[in-house]
Formats: C-alpha cells, structure tokens, sequence
C-alpha cells in the first residue's frame, strides 16, 4: 500500500504575502470552502495576530469549514499564540503553528538572540501552544541554511515538548533538489522520536526549484508538503500545489506516495484563486496553464488523434478541465443552463443562480455562441465578494480620432440613478472619472489594469474579455473584475467593483467623503487605444 503525504495549503496565509495580493474575508471563505471541496489535509487560514480582519477571516473559517485541519500561523511568544488559539478555538480540527528561525544569519541579525535562548522560546511555545491543543506544528524558519546540528537538536526539543508536526522550510529557495533531498535524509536520521510526528517541508521557488525540492524530500521521507495553488506566496512563490499533487499521481509508480487530493477540482480551484487573487495564471504553467494540454506542432497533433498519451502524461478531464464542446445560446432555459453549469462543478441556487442566468441571457444578445469558458467566466462573476452599493445602469461613450473622447455613466444606488459625465484621454479614462464624480472618491490610484480575451467566436471578433483592475487606497490594495465583449464597459465593471470593494472595507459611502483637491488616479496604460488580443 502506497504512503500516505499530507497536503497543507498556505495559499490563504502565504499566499496572501505575495505582493499586491490582499484577500476580504468572503474572499478567503470563498478559497477556503473550494480547498475543502479539493479535499486538502491542512488549510492555513492566516496569521491571526497580524491584524483584526485576519483573525476575522481565520475564525470565520474555523467555524464554517469541516473536515479539513484549519490553522493558523503565529511566532513563539504567549501574545502570538493566545490570539492564535482565540481565532481557532471553534474549529473542528485546530491546529496552532509555530515558526521561530534557526539559521544563524536570521538569529544574529533578525532575532538578535542566541542559540539557546531561541532553543528556550521555541520549547516554550510548543508547550504552550499544547495547552490549548493536541495538534500543534513547529517550523524552523531558514531550516535550509541552518547548522544542521543545532536544527536537530531545537526540533528533537520541540518534539519532546509536544509538537505533532516539526516542518523544515526552505524559506528562500536556497536549496537544489539533491541537497534538500539529503539534507532531509539527515534530520530523519539524527532526530530522536521524529518517527513519532510528521515531518514537512516548505519549499520557496526563488530558484525555480520549489516543487523539484518538496518532492525530493517526499522521496526521503517528508510525510507532509506545505504548497499553495498556483505557486502563490512571497518573491517567486511557493510550491504549486497542483504540481505536487499531479506529481505525485502521475509517477506514482515512482513515489509510492497517495494524497487525498480529489483531482477534478484542481483546474476549479486553480481559476478561483486566479480570480481572486488578480494574479493570471501564466499560459505555459504546468498543469493549469492554457498551453498545458495544446498541441501546436503537427506531429504532436497527429500523434495524439493517434494516441492521446503520446504527447499528454496526463488526462486533462482528470484535473476537472472541460473538454466538452456543448454550446449554450439564446434560446437555452434555465435548467440547461444549470445542468451544464452542474456538469463543470458549479453549483448555483437562488438569487446567484439568477443573477448568473440572466448574464448569460444578456451575453447570448452579443455572442452567438456560448462556450464553457464563457459560462467559467460568468460564474466566477458571480462570486460576490462584497455588497454592490453602486451598480452600472449606463454608459454612453463619445470617442474618436478628432474628438475629445467624453463618458456619461448612469449608476445605480438604492434604486435610484446617479449621472455624471466626464472628458479624458482616452473613453476608459473618461467613463472611470466619472464614476470618481459620482461616488465622491479623490484618492483612488488606479495602479495595475489588464485585459484578457477569456473566450472567442467563430471568428475572434465576439471575444468575452476580462479586465482586472488593481487600485490603492488609504495604502491598501483592491482588485476588482469586469466582464464584458465590450472592453470599455468590462473596465467600467472592473473598476466599479474595486470602488464597491472599498467602501465594503473601510465602512464609508462614497458621497460623505470630500471632493477635493487633486485627483491622483492614474489612467489604465494606452487609455482609448487598449485592444482585446484575440
């Protein structure tokens, strides 16, 4: 019977590290309910500590999800581990976890502590953490470029203090597959009762080596790999969950190694937290990528007509990728509709399920064909991660070659329209000043806005598009999306909904704040020029 290695994924802690990402609460719950449906062993929440909204977003999640372990990250002093505990206590399998470094280069100059006296607090935060529950996991940060002796000596301590899980991260991506894989080999051998707890791993992909590294520990005995979907977390990221996972799957004569990892819900899971995070998934990325399962060469092409497993190791269908070509279209119902939103793994009810419907409905106006990314990109819409106070009623746009492109949007709030009109560089810059009018709000930097063709026609000229638009306010980041085969009427949704976003967040209506001063929005790269890549 193969090993059993466990899953935990830090796309909500470390993940959420990765610059320019920032997750609300119904956005974390919305990742956390889709990890649970992906079957993971261990969903890191947060860092209780690090703010009020991130121990919001971990107790909330302790106490809706079940069945995956839920914990929560905290150094080793008493404050730390309190608030952790305070934010897990409800959940139905709570797991504190503690990280302290043990390299000398993070103890000399970060700690600015000794050897024994980061031995004494680690040892002391174990217990406790032990306290307050049976499930408690170690890190030795910096574990890779640490004395191997003094390593083996602090998680022998901490294991016999209580620690279930000790994890030995390769914080910076420092190590090469061959050196971890050893390296880890070491600490199974030296480390007394280590065969009484879990041994993991977390590995950083500063190298490009993140996923080589975890599996080489996995071969030499790591039980657990601490990873996150689509390789999010700080610099280069971590390791990509759904590459471990198919990497233990797809070699699994290799590895003799099982997770329980329920492998149609990766390519779901890998789109959300796309979507969410504002971070695009790059084209040739294993596994989830859009090249992953494309043949562009004839003689590929040829020898997978022939033979799928000619040119593919793995089964597309297998990672819950649609391959089906249904098309959807006008005078499709809504228990079609439903049915097939059903058979990718997309469960809507109630008012979702008719706010969905009624976006399909409205697309089958323009796009004579609707495919599954079109119905992937509706639904991911409606993944609502706060109130919508202000909804578009309107946009009207003046733009040309010898005009001064001009924008008049009309936008709903509590049932009544709100109009202004407004001049800029371009009718994307036009139509998001005046929204700026109407809403009230002078110090929103726009600081990132994309497009991306989600879909195309027959032809490519009916593409779905979708812009995410990243602003700053009050120091903080907000992402909000848009979806439309108009590009002008997706940014206008996109930035609306990171406008709606920062009212959610920081409790204020737009009007009540002043108009005054200079605007420092800055305007979306090649305004009123932009164009859809078909």
């Amino acid at each position: 019977m193969a090993d059993r290695v466990f899953i935990f994924d830090t796309t909500l802690r470390d993940g959420e590290q990765s610059p320019g990402v920032s997750f609300n609460i119904q956005e974390k719950l919305e990742i956390a309910r889709q990890l649970a449906r992906l079957n993971v062993d261990i969903i890191e929440a947060g860092f209780p500590i690090t703010s009020p909204g991130d121990f919001a977003a971990v107790q909330a999640i302790a106490r809706e999800i079940r069945g995956p372990v839920i914990a929560g990250l905290c150094r080793a002093n008493p404050v730390d581990i309190d608030r952790a505990w305070e934010a897990l206590k409800e959940a139905e399998h709570p797991r504190i976890h503690i990280v302290i470094a043990t390299s000398d280069l993070h103890i000399k100059h970060k700690l600015q502590k000794t050897r024994p006296e980061v031995l004494e607090l680690a040892v002391a935060a174990v217990k406790q953490a032990r306290g307050y529950t049976d499930n408690v996991e170690f890190s030795a940060e910096d574990a890779s470029r640490s004395d191997l002796g003094y390593l083996c000596e602090v998680l022998e301590a901490t294991i016999e203090a209580g620690a279930t899980t000790v994890n030995v991260p390769d914080t910076v991506g420092y190590s090469i597959p061959q050196e971890f894989g050893e390296f880890i080999a070491q600490i199974r051998d030296r480390v007394r009762k280590i065969d009484q707890v879990i041994l993991s791993v977390h590995c950083h992909n500063d190298l490009g080596l993140a996923v080589a590294n975890s599996l080489a520990a996995v071969s030499s005995g790591a039980q657990q790999v601490e990873c996150a979907v689509n390789g999010l977390g700080e610099r280069a990221g971590n390791a990509a969950l759904e590459e471990i996972a198919m990497g233990l799957y797809t070699r699994q004569s290799y590895f003799n190694k099982d997770t329980g990892i329920k492998y149609d819900e990766i390519y779901r899971t890998s789109k959300l937290v796309s979507s969410l995070s504002g971070m695009a998934v790059q084209a040739n990325k294993a596994v989830v990528g859009k090249n992953a399962f494309s043949h562009a060469s004839g003689i590929h092409q040829d020898g997978v007509l022939k033979e799928r497993t000619t040119y593919e190791i793995m089964n597309p269908e297998l990672i819950g990728l649609p391959q089906t070509n249904i098309v959807l279209g006008k005078l499709s119902g809504r228990h079609a509709f439903r049915e097939r939103l059903a058979e990718l793994g997309y469960i809507l009810d109630g008012d979702r399920l008719n706010q969905a419907f009624e976006r399909f409905k409205n697309l089958t106006d323009r796009k004579k064909e609707i495919t599954d990314r079109d119905l992937e990109a509706l639904v991911k819409n409606e993944i609502k991660a706060a109130p919508e106070l202000f909804l578009l009623d309107y946009l009207h746009i003046s733009s040309g070659t010898t005009v001064v492109p001009t924008a008049t949007v009309g936008l709903k709030r509590n049932g009544s329209i709100q109009e202004e009109a407004a001049c800029g560089d371009g009718p994307v810059d036009a139509a998001l000043r005046a929204i700026d009018k109407i809403t009230g709000f002078q110090d929103i930097s726009l600081s990132e806005y994309t497009i991306n063709a989600v879909t195309g026609g027959k032809d490519g000229k009916d593409a779905l598009g979708e812009v995410s638009a990243r602003v700053e306010y009050g120091g903080r980041p907000f992402i909000g999306r848009g979806l439309s085969t108009d590009i002008v009427e997706a940014s206008v949704k996109a930035y609306l909904n990171a406008v709606n976003k920062v009212i959610y967040e920081t409790g204020q209506a737009g009007e009540e704040l002043e108009v005054a001063g200079k605007r420092r929005r800055g305007r979306p790269p090649g305004s009123g020029k932009k164009t859809v890549k078909k």
